[in-house]
């Protein structure tokens, strides 16, 4: 299935520009795939042999491997993407009111790299939107609700921004995802920083309990520091956040094949390694107890494989997905077990940071 959507499907897309691809992506997956009988097909075809109990901070996996944030902006095809294999779905990022985002273009590929570029700015139809559009469906897979703050509101103003949202998304996630991490929102990445961090995800928990707890984990960029990555890992500790996700996208331009010039976050086969850096670092400076997704760069089994021994216990992708096709989930986790079973791994939880 993978060789029909290299050989026919993907030369067809490539042609169209990455965005007006992308929703005719989404599009095709919303009416293909939008009945139960569909999804039930779907499902056989492509759907992941079990990796038995995968319980991950109160929750129950079919399988590793999520979407990460960003395909699915605005919540349109959680039970599509599942019945492609997908044992979870992260929508959004969402933020309290809707935003156009930055003017196109602002998705680029670099098909050399097996990467793109992309400078959304967080374009979703607002949360309260997105929310009522999840309250209608009965997701057939975790689903978290990722959170961004408003390009137009003040970092000093972000605290307010991200609990209104937090107060919608709590109502329909498993759980919620708090990003400060992308490069496309002037000064959001200021807000890594330890005593904003603090701050805001102190406050974002302890509304989470008045509410009744959910998982809260935050998005992470690939591009700090090892200082600033400890102080994480102990500001999330300290709060008893759900876990972190490493990595965001990067700016960094390094060893690129493809002579581009276009700012915005850089994802695909660049970031796997300092993604996979990121995660090991996390996983040494939690002692292996703060539960980590790891996204940046999967395309084979082996990739997610090397996240898994590095210290991720669950998995998400956007660009390997938009290069492999409709097949890929499948293949991801048919390989990870068979590479799971020929290390000599009883289950994945053995294999967490196993090579840290």
């Amino acid at each position: 299935m993978s060789k029909i959507y290299e050989k026919l499907i993907r030369p067809v897309l490539f042609k169209l520009s990455p965005e007006t691809a992308h929703e005719l992506g989404i599009e095709a997956l919303k009416f293909g795939l939008g009945s139960k009988f569909a999804q039930d097909f779907a499902a056989k075809r492509f759907g992941s042999e079990s990796f038995g109990e995968l319980e991950r901070f109160g929750l129950n996996f079919k399988n590793p491997l999520g979407v990460a944030a960003g395909f699915d902006k605005n919540g349109v095809v959680v039970n599509q993407l599942a019945a492609l294999g997908f044992g979870f779905v992260e929508v959004g990022t969402v933020t309290f009111n809707p935003q156009k985002g930055n003017e196109k273009p602002r998705l680029f590929r670099l098909p050399e790299d097996q990467a793109l570029i992309n400078r959304l700015g967080f374009n979703n139809e607002g949360t309260a939107k997105v929310v009522e559009r999840l309250k209608k469906i009965k997701a057939n897979c975790v689903l978290g609700v990722n959170i961004g703050k408003n390009k137009d509101v003040p970092n000093e103003e972000a605290i307010e921004n991200y609990l209104k949202s937090f107060d919608l998304a709590h109502k329909v996630a498993d759980y919620i995802a708090v990003n400060v991490s992308s490069p496309n929102t002037p000064n959001l990445r200021e807000l890594q920083k330890a005593e904003n961090l603090e701050e805001l995800l102190g406050e974002l928990q302890k509304r989470n309990r008045e509410l009744s707890a959910k998982p809260l984990l935050v998005k992470i960029a690939p591009d700090l520091n090892e200082s600033e990555i400890e102080a994480i890992v102990g500001i999330a500790q300290n709060l008893g956040l759900a876990g972190i996700i490493a990595t965001n996208t990067t700016v960094s331009r390094e060893d690129l094949k493809t002579k581009i010039n276009e700012p915005g976050g850089l994802s695909g086969k660049p970031l796997q390694k300092v993604s996979n850096e990121v995660i090991k670092k996390i996983y040494q400076y939690s002692n292996g107890k703060l539960p980590v997704i790891g996204v940046g760069g999967i395309f084979t089994a082996a990739d997610a494989f090397a996240k898994i021994a590095c210290g991720a216990s669950l998995l998400q992708a956007y660009t390997g997905f938009i290069y492999q096709g409709f097949g890929f989930a499948r293949e991801i986790n048919a390989g990870l077990t068979e590479i799971l079973r020929a290390k000599g791994f009883a289950n994945l939880d053995e294999a967490v940071g196993c090579q840290v």
